[in-house]
């Protein structure tokens, strides 16, 4: 099966909340959709507190790298995901963008970002929805929580 959607995941760093949505979209989408990440100002490496809470659910974004945002990432992609990059976006007319409010993991711990992990999950699962997909046969669980000490 060949993608027929695509989306483009940019927040400042691409190192932690780009990171997770598109982890959890290349999860859910499969070979249903393509994913892209990028940041206007990335980092070096991807944040190690996103990469755990990811492994917590089983979703490995541990070789990933920060990449920079181009214009024709923008172009190519069916849906722009900001998260807090602002003004800083190019846009361009006709594409459709969302905004996702989340808060930045950066220089958070493990208790604070499981919860924004979890909201991105939400998000990019009606993001499938909003295709009409389903997520790929064996991808809802586990589902997301806190693990028990």
């Amino acid at each position: 099966m060949t993608a027929q959607h695509s989306a483009l995941f940019v927040c400042v760093h691409n190192a932690g909340r780009s990171q997770m949505a598109a982890g959890f979209l290349r999860h859910f989408g499969g070979d249903q959709v393509e994913v892209r990440s990028a940041g206007t100002a990335p980092k070096d490496t991807i944040n190690p507190v996103a990469i755990e809470a990811m492994a917590e659910l089983g979703i490995d974004i541990s070789g990933e790298q920060p990449k920079v945002l181009t214009d024709d990432a923008v172009k190519i992609s069916d849906v722009v995901v900001t998260m807090g990059c602002g003004d800083t976006c190019p846009y361009f007319p006709g594409k459709r963008y969302e905004d996702w409010v989340l808060n930045d993991p950066a220089g958070q711990g493990i208790d604070t970002v499981r919860p924004i992990r979890d909201q991105i999950r939400t998000h990019v699962l009606a993001l499938l929805e909003s295709w009409s997909l389903a997520p790929a046969a064996g991808t809802m669980n586990p589902a997301p929580t806190a693990p028990t000490a």
